[in-house]
């Protein structure tokens, strides 16, 4: 069944409306905190501390825009307090350590933020209770089972795992909201909770460890070599602003009614999940013959070979298509870093590239 009234971006919906974005100063939810900033929402974030810099959050001013509340996730009476202060009628969840290898380092950590961070936030809502109408908890792509070599992409109902600790650090995330939405979030008037599964996202602004259009730019900017370390992996790339419109039009539809509910892919159109090779050259093309690249002669961890997702869901009940391909994201990703090189102001240049997202389909000229 159809969820009705999501045809765009409801402007008027998110005009005055109070959200609260865990996890803000990090690359995904800097985006995002700029996007509800530009629809003129009262946005509030919780994040432990600035990351590392360059970084979107700092280049495009997002923390002067907002109340923000310095908090881990893992500090589970600081986030009950800030959600208490912050009165928010939605949360994006996006607070996570993001990455695999440091998972293998630091398995622990990832899931103490991970999971028990998704728990905190969670039962801070439901402490909250009514007083908050939709919750989007981001997890990611490798939620789900991937032993080997797949003839199709992962669907919704497929089995969740993992064979490293971030991986499976989300597949907990996802039962953790499926159990908080059937035993707390299933009655009239309490919050409506759903899950997001995208990955691979990519656009300015991303200069975050063990990234691999984040080590392309590091390569650039000293003249440096991109060290390679699986080449011929397929992934569902996209650009950032896809996603995210996804999560926008998702928390329209909870906040009207429970039929979206679930979990959700959002990943781009089947012909975009390229191998890394592919996005190394393309990207070299696009610098110019400023990017070199080599193969990473390194100890790597075992990664799955090909990872597609299908969002024939997303598409058919919230009308939501990735706007942009993947050519256009790998030309918008340097489009932004030469101006940043240029010394432009870089959040009205961000702002400029949600604005033509927003326009028209979103297609580049």
């Amino acid at each position: 069944m159809k969820i009705p009234a999501l045809v765009e971006i409801d402007a008027d919906f998110w005009m005055g409306r109070r959200v609260l974005v865990t996890g803000h100063t990090g690359f995904k939810g800097a985006w995002l905190s700029l996007w509800l900033q530009s629809l003129g929402a009262r946005v509030t974030g919780l994040a432990p501390a600035s990351p590392a810099r360059p970084c979107l959050y700092e280049l495009a001013a997002v923390g002067d825009h907002m109340l923000e509340h310095v908090i881990d996730v893992r500090d589970a009476g600081g986030v009950r307090e800030a959600l208490g202060e912050a009165d928010p009628e939605i949360v994006f969840h996006l607070a996570a350590q993001p990455l695999v290898r440091r998972s293998l380092r630091e398995p622990a950590l990832t899931y103490e933020v991970n999971v028990m961070g998704t728990v905190n936030v969670l039962e801070a809502v439901r402490r909250q209770g009514s007083r908050v109408g939709a919750v989007v908890v981001v997890t990611s792509d490798k939620c789900y089972f991937n032993p080997g070599e797949r003839s199709r992409p992962f669907v919704e109902s497929d089995q969740l795992g993992g064979a490293d600790p971030y991986s499976s650090s989300k597949a907990c995330v996802e039962l953790v909201a499926c159990a908080y939405r059937r035993s707390f979030f299933s009655l009239t008037g309490s919050p409506r909770l759903a899950t997001a599964r995208a990955g691979n996202v990519i656009g300015g602004g991303d200069w975050g460890e063990d990234r691999l259009i984040a080590d392309s730019v590091r390569a650039v900017e000293s003249d440096g070599s991109l060290m390679v370390r699986n080449p011929h992996a397929v992934r569902p790339w996209q650009h950032v602003l896809n996603p995210l419109n996804g999560y926008l039009r998702l928390a329209q539809a909870l906040y009207r009614g429970p039929g979206a509910a679930r979990a959700w892919n959002f990943g781009p159109a089947p012909g975009d999940a390229r191998t890394v090779s592919w996005i190394v050259e393309r990207l070299g093309e696009l610098w110019g013959g400023e990017l070199r690249w080599e193969l990473d002669p390194s100890a790597n961890p075992p990664e799955a070979a090909h990872l597609a997702l299908d969002s024939s869901d997303a598409a058919r009940e919230l009308e939501w298509r990735p706007r942009w391909d993947l050519q256009d994201a790998l030309r918008l990703v340097v489009e932004w870093h030469r101006a940043h090189r240029m010394g432009a102001e870089m959040r009205a240049v961000s702002l400029a590239q949600i604005g033509r997202f927003a326009q028209a389909g979103g297609r580049i000229a």
